[in-house]
């Protein structure tokens, strides 16, 4: 048995080179594979393993001095999920394009606890603004009842969708979720400098969290995730469709076509029909061999770890 955790904490790392040997160490030793990304403003990371493997990981990270009340997230899965172990130096560990010392968590909006959040929606005020801090082909398919859906490709792109968006958060109170917290912990923050929303909360534990507790509540459709599973099952509701057909359908996939490497929905139907490509013309450049397939292991093109 295997398990994926998520986690992350926005705490001052002064020598991220340190923890980026302890790290490496430690998950070589455990058999862990995913993605770490550390920062002077704190840790973010994916990893799968054995359960075993696991739960000695979280052991170590809470003993330490840096990570000690770190909040994991968990779900089934392993090492499988993942391609390969990477840990990487960045500037921010979630990519908003903002220096961390111009905007940090600390200027964010109130958390609120999966229960909280149930109960605001259950009793949903004339001024409450759902608004999704993830990018387009995460919310596709999945979503809280009534989100503003920003039409965004990068989490980068956010910063300037609010600025042009000002209106719509005016005199609001703005309900801000992402999948596991940590862009809404910066997001938030720079919403909160426009001076424009009444109050602005964020879901503590991100959908992630709020699912363990209600999977039939007011998220619907399938959780998007950042490995090899790319979503997780929560209820029956289908939100999208096969790009190629226009069925109803929320699986997706990559174009096999390595130099287009599509992200797209796709039926089980038109992936036979075309080969697992993205259209006809991935199809036949591949079946000409004029092109190298995509390998097995479904993989994402993302500039965030795991896009928590």
């Amino acid at each position: 048995m295997g398990k994926i955790i998520l986690f992350y904490k926005y705490v001052t790392i002064q020598y991220p080179k340190q923890i980026f040997k302890w790290q490496t160490k430690i998950c070589a030793e455990l058999g862990l594979t995913g993605r770490i990304i550390l920062a002077n403003e704190g840790i973010n990371g994916t990893l799968g393993g054995q359960d075993a493997s696991i739960e000695r990981y979280k052991k170590l990270m809470l003993e330490h001095s840096l990570f000690g009340n770190i909040d994991f997230k968990q779900s089934k899965g392993d090492s499988s999920c993942f391609p390969r172990m990477q840990i990487k130096i960045k500037d921010e560990i979630v990519k908003l394009g903002i220096d961390p010392k111009q905007l940090s968590p600390a200027q964010g909006g109130k958390h609120l606890s999966p229960e909280k959040v149930h109960e605001l929606l259950e009793n949903k005020p004339e001024d409450l603004l759902i608004f999704d801090a993830r990018n387009a082909w995460e919310s596709a398919i999945g979503s809280f009842k009534d989100a503003i859906k920003p039409d965004i490709q990068y989490f980068r792109h956010l910063p300037s969708y609010i600025d042009q968006h000002l209106e719509t958060f005016k005199a609001k109170k703005v309900l801000m979720y992402c999948t596991g917290g940590v862009r809404c912990e910066r997001a938030t923050a720079y919403l909160n400098t426009k001076g424009v929303a009444k109050e602005i909360y964020q879901l503590e534990g991100g959908i992630h969290k709020y699912l363990e507790q209600y999977p039939d509540g007011f998220f619907r459709g399938k959780n998007y995730v950042f490995d090899a599973r790319l979503s997780m099952h929560t209820n029956n509701d289908v939100l999208t469709t096969c790009l190629l057909c226009n069925n109803s359908c929320d699986t997706y996939d990559n174009c096999a076509n390595a130099s287009c490497n599509k992200h797209f929905v796709c039926c089980n139907s038109c992936k036979q029909k075309f080969k697992n490509t993205c259209g006809l013309g991935c199809q036949q450049l591949l079946e000409s061999e004029k092109v190298a397939p995509r390998p097995p292991l479904r993989t994402v093109k993302v500039e965030q770890p795991h896009g928590q």
